[in-house]
């Protein structure tokens, strides 16, 4: 017997069930894919929310009109390719309970009648609105179910390959055919001649063809550059940014790929520094010739990158920033942008004010340049502001620079993740 109570009831108590279930998974897993083709728990919970408003529609027309042809839902194929990973959790979980409570208060206002009108479904032999409510009601738990699999599951794959590493002219040509997009493929380890091997991610935005030119994206740091879960201090979280930035685009705004390039552990400070560091010979020139000569080449082959200056930009924050401005100014044949926040500029007595005066301007140039108030309790905002000062007074005006001061930042992700939206509006116009 059809008993409309007792799935207005499911219904009802499905985001008490749903949204802690999807919030209790934890950061380094919510993302993962438990195989090829399966979903993760964040996708699970975002099509959640993404199917109701459709059910709220086949709703409203069941109502409106008598036995009307519906249309099957078909899931996009974006979606399998990793597009539900672009969209932010929390706000999903919002919608979700927000919509559900919307459906629940229209159903309860149904009377006996309503409940039994009927609707063409192309697969199904009998489509009522009773079969939908109950449909939703079973659906929201074979989904629920498979987020508590992932949140109890014991064992995982690696997340990262550990084989032997490569050479990126190996690892890297044919690798396209291996990549998802909307999503952030891991690839390597790859040889760097001189430093310790490392992985470099990748984000290939879901407007990506394969056919088309790109422009990138570099970023220092990589294992900060996306997710929290590799990240001791969390992530930059740059494809949520970056989907962003293609929902919003202006005609003509490029959308770049993002390569993030793992740093190298105990390294990192002398990879990242131009100057002597606590005694130490810096080996940024070593790593940025890899970076330049080696890696760049192969990536441009393989996604059909624009070769620099016009079309790659690098970034970085803290020793990446430093490390971004740098690369800028000695690589101008490479970069034609930075992205530079709370950059590491007090290294060596603030050598790299010193240094940037003898350098050529870039042909090509466009530099975002931050920082916080908070940060090293003030000390570090005058020596980022006095090279903004001496950009300007070298020609930088607002459409090649921009300086931003952050009365509320400090060093720290959170506040590289607030600004970064702006930046790259500004740099991708």
């Amino acid at each position: 017997m059809n008993d409309p109570a007792a799935v207005l009831t499911a219904l009802a108590n499905a985001p008490a069930l749903l949204v802690p279930l999807a919030r209790e998974v934890p950061p380094e897993i919510v993302n993962r894919r438990p195989a090829p083709g399966k979903w993760s728990a964040h996708e699970h919970a975002c099509h959640l929310a993404e199917v109701q408003p459709i059910f709220l529609g086949r709703l409203a027309q069941m109502l409106a009109e008598d036995h009307p042809t519906l249309t099957p839902y078909e899931p996009p194929q974006e979606h399998e390719e990793g597009a539900l990973l672009a969209v932010d959790l929390g706000h999903a979980l919002e919608r979700f309970a927000q919509d559900r409570a919307l459906l629940v208060e229209h159903l309860r206002q149904l009377s006996p009648e309503q409940w039994e009108r009927t609707a063409e479904h192309p697969q199904y032999r009998l489509y009522s609105v009773f079969v939908l409510a109950r449909h939703i009601a079973l659906h929201d738990q074979l989904h629920a179910y498979r987020i508590e699999e992932l949140l109890l599951q014991r064992d995982w794959p690696p997340e990262v390959s550990e084989g032997e590493p490569v050479p990126v002219e190996v690892g890297i040509p044919g690798a396209l055919g291996r990549l998802h997009a909307g999503g952030v493929n891991v690839l390597g380890p790859f040889l760097v001649p001189g430093l310790s091997p490392r992985h470099v991610r990748i984000y290939l935005p879901r407007t990506y063809d394969p056919e088309a030119e790109h422009f990138a994206l570099y970023m220092f740091d990589g294992q900060n550059t996306f997710d929290d879960a590799p990240s001791f201090s969390g992530g930059w979280h740059l494809h949520t940014a970056v989907e962003k930035l293609a929902g919003t685009r202006a005609p003509g705004r490029p959308v770049p790929v993002v390569v993030g390039i793992d740093h190298g552990g105990e390294q990192r400070v002398l990879e990242l520094s131009p100057f002597p560091f606590e005694g130490e010979a810096p080996k940024i020139d070593l790593f940025l010739d890899w970076v330049t000569g080696s890696l760049m080449p192969a990536l441009n082959a393989e996604l059909r990158l624009l070769p620099g200056p016009v079309g790659a930009i690098v970034g970085g924050s803290s020793m990446g920033g430093l490390a971004a401005f740098y690369a800028h100014f000695r690589y101008p044949q490479a970069f034609g942008g930075a992205l530079v926040m709370s950059p590491s500029f007090w290294v060596e007595g603030n050598k790299i004010l010193e240094w940037v005066v003898d350098q050529p301007t870039p042909e090509v140039s466009r530099i975002y340049l931050d920082c916080g108030a908070k940060e090293g309790r003030g000390t570090l905002l005058p020596i980022v502001a006095a090279m903004a000062a001496h950009l300007a007074g070298r020609g930088y005006e607002g459409d090649r620079l921009l300086w931003r001061p952050d009365p509320k930042g400090g060093h720290h992700e959170a506040s590289w993740r607030r600004r970064l939206p702006k930046a790259l509006r500004f740099l991708y116009r």
